[in-house]
């Protein structure tokens, strides 16, 4: 049987600009039943029905299941949209809700990957990996470059920084950088639910796709999704303010360095001017400088005082004879 090959596509400047044509269809029962046995891998490469995610254990059980598919496990913008998402939602808010909700996060790179990401992001959900690309694919997510004309809210690093950190990564992961997915590739969130079809299953109640790389839904949308307010995530601590912090407190430090070191340094010269020859014939020059200026001034205050002594003398009466 013949082989289909099949090629990517080359990158270009189209690919950078404007935001793909995608839409937030709701999957159909039909749709959902082609996929709900594609495998998903833990991190341990072990595999799991798609289906599995979603579908409670207990089916007497209510609950809700929020699905976030992101793109390559080095997206420096994914792996921000996870630590905004996890810092304003995690785990015990979610559990807390009526009905109970959880997150699971879905990448397309390789499974070995799954730690290293869970590292970075410090998230709180259970990570999965779909290296085929069937879900993404069967389930309508498209493939772009764009960065899109809009920073998204969640994104508290500059993007700089998140590249930075993106490049980093992959130079620490060695011959794992090239495992981490396909770089075109976008990704989507899906809300899973228990839906009065007659079929018993939890089937999808919201969705949405992305446009471009930076286009998850933002948080305070999430948050109202699941019932609760549209707050935005809390400010964390970013890379970028400790290193501010961190250079102020440098500054700081070396004024204070340079302060001590340039008063060491001139006690240090004083005591080696003193000590070597020419600095003991200059304090005995200076020695007898200020000797000869004590004498004028006590010459000249002994001249006042016999002045003023004599001065007297003339105005007492017989002290002339």
């Amino acid at each position: 049987m013949a082989v289909e090959k099949t090629t990517k596509p080359k990158a270009s400047t189209e690919d950078f600009t404007g935001d793909v044509n995608a839409n937030d269809k709701i999957p159909t029962r039909k749709e959902l039943d082609k996929v709900a046995d594609l495998p998903v891998l833990d991190p341990d490469g072990k595999p799991h029905t798609f289906k599995s995610l979603y579908t409670p254990s207990n089916k007497n059980e209510r609950s809700r299941t929020l699905i976030i598919f992101i793109r390559h496990f080095f997206c420096g913008n994914c792996q921000e949209y996870l630590r905004s998402l996890c810092s304003s939602l995690p785990p015990s808010t979610l559990s807390a809700l009526d009905p109970p909700a959880k997150i699971l996060v879905v990448g397309c790179g390789q499974p070995n990957l799954i730690p290293m990401y869970v590292r970075e992001t410090e998230c709180t959900y259970p990570i999965y990996a779909d290296p085929s690309k069937q879900l993404y694919a069967r389930l309508g997510m498209t493939r772009t470059l764009s960065l899109g004309n809009k920073s998204p809210e969640y994104m508290q690093y500059s993007l700089p920084s998140a590249v930075v950190r993106a490049i980093y990564q992959g130079l620490r992961a060695g011959r794992d950088a090239f495992k981490g997915g396909d770089y075109f590739q976008v990704g989507g969130e899906f809300l899973f639910e228990d839906v009065d079809d007659g079929n018993g299953e939890a089937a999808v109640s919201w969705c949405h796709r992305m446009k471009n790389t930076r286009d998850h839904a933002e948080v305070p949308e999430i948050r109202r999704r699941l019932g609760l307010d549209g707050a935005r995530p809390p400010l964390r601590k970013t890379f970028t303010s400790g290193i501010r912090r961190s250079s102020s407190q440098l500054k700081r430090n070396l004024s204070d360095r340079r302060r001590s070191w340039g008063g060491s340094v001139s006690r240090s010269r004083d005591r080696a001017d003193k000590s070597s020859p020419e600095g003991s014939m200059m304090e005995k020059v200076k020695e007898v400088t200020r000797e000869e200026e004590d004498e004028k001034t006590n010459g000249a205050a002994l001249t006042n005082h016999k002045e003023a002594t004599l001065s007297t003398l003339g105005n007492v009466p017989g002290a002339a004879q």
